[in-house]
């Protein structure tokens, strides 16, 4: 298994048990090879972080960029030089892909206009590096599929990571932009929305996995600080789903992950 999305940042404030030396031995332990750890706040520092575990962990890859939530930050005075820090990380042979960008309407946390305006320049970026883009959308479907489709992001590829929307608009994103769809926990909960339809419609070549730890702990595991090691609970799930055989889904998942991301992710974990 892959976990596509994981906040591994947290880890080195001492959000995970046993820091992040644990939470790698743990995902080897739970039947992983290989994670992403994603580095998209508000500062270089936790962009950096994400780079930081890539290099101290074989089998660890980063996504680096700036958050729709802090989409402000560049709007301040040292802006450039922000920007500037996340060009530089996303070029890095140890980043995947560019983001997590995108818009998100439900907390709007920055601006709305300036939310869009960093989504293209991400989207640019990405364009640029031939990196595929990871996505974060909520309550913004509409808006986020004009930006992707204006701005050309079906050239260099992406995921909507964290999939929790409508069906309608993840098998736009599929057939449209090419674009993989992540499904995390929430999969396994009582209401997981539309999650179900997406899946038995979806094609199981554009299928991912993801913890976006630490939120969102999957069923059993709910109230507990998620993390990689919980990713065969929702594996477990997608496949019941799917009525599929939970090693195929791994097989087929794991596939999808290292074609959208490139040959990095063979590399196995270890710590």
């Amino acid at each position: 298994m892959i976990d596509t999305h994981a906040h591994l940042m947290y880890a080195h404030r001492g959000g995970y048990p046993g820091g992040p030396q644990a939470v790698v031995e743990r995902a080897i332990a739970a039947g992983l090879r290989h994670l992403i750890c994603v580095g998209a706040g508000g500062d270089l520092a936790e962009v950096q972080s994400a780079l930081q575990a890539a290099r101290q962990f074989a089998g660890v890859s980063a996504i680096c960029g700036i958050h729709p939530h802090d989409a402000k930050r560049l709007a301040d005075g040292d802006g450039s030089d922000l920007w500037a820090g996340v060009e530089a990380a996303c070029a890095d042979p140890s980043c995947v892909a560019v983001g997590e960008t995108g818009l998100d309407y439900h907390y709007d946390l920055s601006d709305r206009q300036q939310q869009r305006a960093v989504f293209v320049r991400h989207i640019e970026l990405a364009r640029r590096l031939n990196k595929p883009l990871c996505i974060h959308t909520r309550e913004a479907e509409t808006e986020t599929l004009e930006l992707l489709t204006d701005h050309g992001a079906a050239q260099c590829g992406g995921v909507i990571h964290c999939f929790s929307g409508t069906a309608a608009f993840g098998l736009r994103c599929a057939a449209e932009l090419g674009f993989y769809l992540s499904i995390p926990g929430i999969v396994t909960f009582k209401q997981p929305g539309e999650l179900v339809d997406l899946l038995r419609a979806a094609p199981r070549d554009r299928l991912l996995l993801e913890t976006d730890s630490p939120f969102l702990a999957p069923v059993p595991m709910r109230g507990r600080t998620n993390e990689p090691a919980y990713l065969p609970y929702t594996l477990a799930k997608v496949a019941e789903i799917l009525e599929i055989p939970p090693q195929q889904l791994a097989d087929e998942t794991t596939a999808n992950a290292r074609r959208l991301f490139g040959h990095r992710l063979d590399k196995c974990l270890a710590v």
